[in-house]
């Protein structure tokens, strides 16, 4: 039995799933998901988990290489902006897009991890990385 790590199974498939340069979007609890997305929906209750939260576990188990924003999270929530963009530190670039382009984005992510985050506009897109276990030879 999976005991360490992420132990949520559909969690833990999606993360594998991803490859370098593929998209996974965490997202609030009102975030109008794309249809044919592959979700898998934690939301527990009003703020269960938080992005925040989602996002400080992810982080140990999940390299990435971008993050992508709409304005609209900078604008409305601007504390969980710098909070987010805190944990992943200043090797992370993190890119802002206008509203309309991260909808449009999230139809091309690969899965969307829903939370019950009630902070407006508290959506992410994670670009996938390779991280520091890589190497080069030369």
């Amino acid at each position: 039995m999976k005991e360490v790590g992420i132990v949520n199974r559909e969690l833990a498939r999606v993360l594998s799933a991803q490859g370098h340069g593929d998209l996974l979007m965490v997202v609030d609890a009102g975030f109008a998901i794309p249809k044919h997305a592959d979700v898998v929906d934690i939301s527990l209750s009003e703020n269960s988990p938080m992005v925040i939260d989602t996002l400080t576990e992810l982080k140990k188990f999940f390299s990435v290489e971008k993050l992508i924003f709409a304005d609209k999270t900078k604008e409305v929530s601007p504390s969980l902006f710098d909070k987010i963009t805190e944990l992943f530190g200043d090797d992370v670039p993190v890119e802002i897009v206008t509203h309309p382009e991260i909808k449009e984005l999230s139809t091309r992510v690969k899965s969307v991890i829903r939370t019950g985050d009630f902070t407006a506009f508290a959506n992410v897109i994670l670009v996938s990385g390779a991280g520091p276990r890589w190497y080069c030879e030369k």
